[in-house]
């Protein structure tokens, strides 16, 4: 006898369910966070974030592509240098990858970032009939430039370190920045000098 009673409120709920309105999205022509909000906590397409003055957080640490369980990432690190500086400490991403044929949207490479470099927006669109546009690169994953940033390469604001950086003590980029950078363009435009005579004593 319970066992009649428990089928019959299974029934009853798919009974009840027969006369609600159905809910359809008229996906593409109402879009959502175009033409009605999307809901604060979804987790969409990966961002790599900046740090106020326009240097990257990421620091080619590799933890996310560690964490990822569909093996969707694909980091490379490289050292930054006096000369080209494209994050604060010793290290950037060079080259960053996700592949989203892969990716299932779990979120546990954000939770494994130690600098909040990788966060996911709002954004879900992300189907595509070309295979090859569904691999972004870092070009495509960076945040854009806000106001206050200056596009890297470009030294670290003067006098502060990378703790600095992460204790969220750099606000803006400075004067000196821009020009450090714009003076390392131009050295780097520069076509080098001719050899006009013999060296080491060579005739």
């Amino acid at each position: 006898m319970p066992s009649v009673i428990g089928n019959l409120k299974g029934f009853g709920v798919t009974f009840a369910t027969m006369f609600k309105k159905v809910n359809t999205e008229q996906y593409p022509e109402h879009k959502r966070g175009r033409d009605f909000p999307i809901e604060p906590r979804f987790h969409g397409r990966h961002q790599l974030n900046r740090y106020p003055d326009g240097l990257e957080k990421c620091i080619g640490c590799e933890l996310c592509a560690w964490a990822c369980p569909a093996d969707a990432i694909f980091v490379e690190g490289a050292d930054n240098t006096e000369d080209a500086r494209f994050s604060p400490g010793e290290r950037y991403g060079a080259v960053y990858q996700i592949n989203y044929l892969r990716c299932i949207l779990c979120g546990l490479c954000i939770e494994a970032c130690p600098t909040r470099a990788l966060t996911m927006t709002n954004e879900y669109e992300l189907a595509d009939d070309d295979r090859g546009r569904l691999i972004f690169t870092k070009e495509q994953l960076l945040a854009p430039l806000y106001e206050g940033m200056i596009p890297p390469p470009h030294p670290m604001v003067p006098g502060t370190t990378d703790a600095d950086y992460y204790q969220g003590k750099v606000t803006r980029s400075v004067a000196a920045q821009e020009l450090a950078r714009t003076r390392e363009a131009d050295d780097r435009s520069e076509p080098a000098a001719p050899v006009t005579g013999h060296e080491d004593g060579a005739v």
